[in-house]
């Protein structure tokens, strides 16, 4: 797959002087829309997870008037529910050294010098607000002995910073943002569908103009138009197949997005998440996250001798290697995500590898138990053991748990400047459906902090600043019309090809390919492998898919093919983005690019910078976007 280089991209958004005083600043010179002209603009959010529910919410209460969409039964069913161990802020209640600075300097080394510093810094200072957010939502959060909130630590920190609910973090935090959207859908000020789907963005005279949906239940097919569009759909990591995202996440809203010309960015950063349930069989059809809070108490290891069938509790202490304290003593056990996972594929490769396949390493409470008690474990991670039980058999109270690195996140999406606006004006892109905080490797803790940072507080003044040219008039019917008769076409298409296989099959297949070519290691020779079997593919996919049913009602076989298709060219673009940067960086390991111990060795002369793709009839195009340092210092990642 070929490409040429474009003119570089500058964030012109992003204010100068002192990093403390950019918000600040860039919230005074944001332009206001008063209260009755509020009245008279139209938002479009699709998603209604975490960014999604807080951004309608937050829009509806100033006062604008709100469509949101969501092809979940209930906004409740946002897979931001799915966050188990904490959300991260700056308050310093443990008094344990913490800052806004800290929590800065952590994201940006942690993201592997890849995330610009003003957004990030913006993060951190906006990260103490959302605390005191939920708190007023009723959000139970846990709470010390004396009724303070109470925090743990996560991968990539020193200092406890993280705040929960149990195992249960995403979950309340989705029903703090879920309350106040259904305030502001009984205030009349949002109106909110359900089961249905994005198939297109409809761009009039150069601005994203409203979105092209499917209702799910009925088939129908619906434009929408209003005076700008946010898109919270959530990050891609199922093109791998088998993730820990919900089987629903996909990259469609994006991906379609980006057809119409907004830039794609950096889509080569995955995260894969070091502690996962290993796969079990050929059968299954994604994996179950535990949560890095498990960290905390949990100790990981492996056998030291290869092929050690022993049970775990038959090996002596002095037979095991607590691999992670002894590689990396300053940190221990809560390194972050990428240099974690690494490490497990390391040992599994060395062959002591535990569990079928030799695919695991051990997870083991028993020290902490003992320390602790089991009362006190069971209340910090009691549901998380439960799950586990259920879903393998084993009792970790008993036996150690076995994990396996899976992927989790994606770092690259759409391209946004300061404002969060994409390079189509009006368009607006928030939470995992962006790029713009986490640099090449998100911190464990970090994605929630995001998504309630954009949606309650970052968005809803910079949407301002564009609105107040607003009400941006009439669509063009011939951009309505031309949206609603590409997706009919691509619809159409699907159901006529009548083949033999059905959607998951090529997506399993697609997925295996991604995992093993452009997975947790990539080679320029794998890169080039896959390149080469992804068109393959996608041409098979559109000779022999087998989409059963019709258009006209439910069709969830359509759907998911539909998903698909756009999967094959998403999985294109992102392993043209890892053959082209050379260097390893964070979640982006080149196998040719390492140290002498094995660890991501960056190449910052050539490649300091954001690569954001723009797709046009000749090719991708890459622009890329400079990183500036003036308050970090770039050196080389040491968790030691």
């Amino acid at each position: 797959m070929n490409h040429t280089q474009g003119p570089d991209i500058r964030d012109t958004k992003a204010p100068s002087g002192p990093i403390e005083e950019r918000w600040e600043k860039r919230k005074f010179s944001a332009r206001l829309v008063n209260p009755a002209n509020k009245r008279k603009l139209h938002v479009i959010v699709v998603g209604t997870g975490l960014a999604g529910g807080s951004a309608a919410a937050t829009l509806g209460e100033l006062g604008y008037n709100v469509t949101s969409f969501c092809y979940q039964d209930s906004p409740r069913r946002a897979h931001s529910i799915a966050a188990q161990g904490g959300i991260n802020a700056a308050k310093n209640y443990r008094g344990d050294g913490d800052s806004i600075h800290r929590l800065f300097y952590d994201t940006v080394k942690g993201g592997d010098f890849r995330a610009r510093e003003s957004n990030v810094y913006r993060l951190a200072q906006v990260s103490v607000n959302i605390i005191d957010q939920a708190v007023a939502q009723g959000v139970p959060f846990a709470r010390e002995y004396g009724g303070l909130l109470d925090t743990r630590s996560f991968g990539g920190a020193q200092v406890s910073r993280t705040f929960y609910a149990r195992g249960q973090t995403g979950q309340q935090l989705l029903l703090g943002a879920y309350q106040a959207l259904e305030r502001q859908v009984a205030a009349g000020t949002v109106t909110m569908h359900t089961r249905h789907e994005m198939l297109d963005l409809i761009v009039s005279d150069g601005r994203a103009r409203g979105v092209i949906v499917r209702d799910m239940v009925t088939g129908e097919i619906e434009r929408h138009v209003a005076d700008a569009v946010v898109l919270a759909t959530g990050g891609y990591g199922n093109v791998f197949f088998l993730s820990t995202n919900a089987k629903g996440c996909n990259t469609t809203a994006i991906w379609r997005a980006h057809e119409r010309g907004a830039y794609f960015a950096n889509p080569c950063y995955t995260q894969i998440h070091p502690t996962c349930i290993p796969v079990s069989g050929e059968y299954q059809s994604k994996l179950t996250l535990m949560s890095e809070s498990l960290r905390n108490d949990g100790r990981v290891w492996v056998p030291l001798r290869k092929n050690d069938s022993r049970a775990p509790g038959d090996i002596p202490e002095q037979e095991r290697d607590y691999y992670l304290e002894r590689i990396y003593p300053a940190f221990g056990n809560l390194v972050p995500r990428d240099i974690a996972s690494r490490a497990a594929k390391n040992v599994c490769d060395e062959g002591r590898g535990v569990g079928p396949g030799g695919l695991g390493v051990y997870l083991d409470f028993r020290d902490a138990i003992g320390r602790l008690g089991r009362d006190a474990v069971e209340k910090k991670y009691g549901n998380l053991f439960e799950m586990y039980e259920r879903i393998t058999g084993e009792n970790p109270y008993d036996v150690p748990m076995r994990i396996y690195p899976a992927v989790h996140y994606t770092m690259g999406g759409l391209w946004v400047d300061y404002d969060l606006q994409s390079t189509i004006p009006g368009l607006f892109v928030i939470g995992e459906a962006n790029f713009s905080d986490h640099g090449a490797n998100r911190l464990g803790a970090s994605a929630l902090m995001q998504g309630l940072a954009d949606g309650y507080f970052v968005l809803p003044t910079t949407i301002g600043d564009y609105l107040a040219d607003g009400p941006y008039g009439d669509v063009d019917e011939e951009a309505v019309a031309e949206a609603e008769v590409k997706v009919r076409d691509k619809i159409e298409r699907l159901l006529s090809v009548n083949g033999t296989r059905t959607p998951d099959s090529f997506h399993r297949e697609l997925g295996k390919l991604m995992w093993d070519y452009c997975g947790m290691e990539r080679t320029e020779e794998s890169l080039r492998k896959a390149l080469e079997r992804i068109p393959e593919l996608r041409e098979e996919f559109w000779r022999d898919i087998k989409v059963t049913g019709t258009a006209e009602k439910l069709n969830q076989v359509l759907e998911k093919a539909g998903r698909v298709a756009d999967f094959f060219d998403l999985a294109e673009l992102m392993c043209l983005d890892a053959l082209v940067r050379t260097e390893s960086c964070g979640g982006h390991f080149r196998a040719e690019s390492q140290d002498s111990d094995g660890e991501a060795l960056r190449d910052d002369e050539r490649f300091a910078h954001v690569s954001a793709w723009e797709r046009t009839p000749g090719g991708p195009v890459l622009h890329k976007e400079p990183l500036e340092y003036e308050y970090v210092k770039m050196t080389q990642r040491s968790y030691k």
